[in-house]
């Protein structure tokens, strides 16, 4: 796929605008300090998760985070998008679609079973646009959280 490239420790300085980009857009209080020391072990191969730069290597115009977890009911090893972020000024132009379908089909190769991630409930636009990445909503279920 021409516009994902798995992230690399070398990718920091490029990726770190994105993510303070993202967080202050959805009004996370998180300092600079926080959103490195959560991404570096990403980009240093922890099992857990991986993250993905969108757009050109050299100047990318975001990114999306994946953690990685294990299904029962899926039968096997599952992952969740944590953050998906196409600047603004890019958007609309198809780069997340590419992004979270090519994703997709390289996890399912990979032998993840599912994909999820959590939306927003009250944003129909952004409700369309993952109804169109072929995410649905699963009757009766809400993504709930415990901060710990």
């Amino acid at each position: 796929m021409r516009s994902l490239h798995l992230a690399s420790p070398e990718d920091l300085p490029k990726l770190l605008p994105l993510v303070a980009a993202f967080h202050e857009h959805q009004g996370f209080a998180t300092t600079p300090e926080h959103q490195h020391d959560a991404v570096l072990p990403l980009l240093e191969g922890v099992p857990h998760g991986a993250i993905w730069l969108i757009g050109p290597r050299r100047a990318p115009v975001g990114y999306v985070v994946v953690s990685f977890g294990w299904s029962v009911e899926y039968g096997g090893m599952d992952a969740v998008v944590d953050e998906l972020f196409v600047r603004s000024a890019v958007r609309k132009r198809g780069m997340g679609s590419e992004a979270l379908n090519g994703l997709a089909k390289a996890l399912k190769d990979g032998g993840v079973k599912a994909l999820h991630l959590e939306a927003d409930q009250g944003n129909e636009t952004l409700k369309r646009f993952y109804q169109r990445c072929k995410f649905e909503t699963r009757e009766g279920y809400a993504y709930m959280s415990r901060e710990l």
